[in-house]
């Protein structure tokens, strides 16, 4: 496999991220390095929410393990958020086999 085809396959392989709220210490890094991806909720802790289309307002997602599929265009914030968050709250895997790529239990 030559390197063109793994970089080929990288980009399609799906992710997805989650964040543990009964970790996340509010602080706000991963809204900050990803709006459109992260956001603060009334009750000071963050959630990840699915992309939207232009104009509109993508609905954060409450439940405890929601998980939101990364953009690929915001894949360097979401992964610098995972690895800046200092609750070490953020989680990024593999949709096609759940492994965790980026985050406090990735390899």
């Amino acid at each position: 496999m030559t390197s063109q085809q793994r970089s080929a396959g990288e980009r399609t392989d799906a992710l997805e991220v989650w964040i543990d709220q009964d970790l996340c210490t509010g602080d706000g890094i991963c809204a900050q390095y990803a709006p459109e991806v992260f956001e603060l909720d009334i009750d000071g802790l963050a959630y990840v929410k699915p992309p939207a289309a232009a104009g509109e307002e993508a609905p954060l997602l409450t439940e405890p393990g929601a998980a939101a599929p990364v953009p690929l265009p915001l894949l360097d914030d979401v992964v610098s958020s995972a690895r800046d968050c200092p609750g070490e709250c953020i989680h990024v895997r593999r949709v096609a086999d759940g492994a965790e790529v980026y985050g406090p239990k990735a390899p």
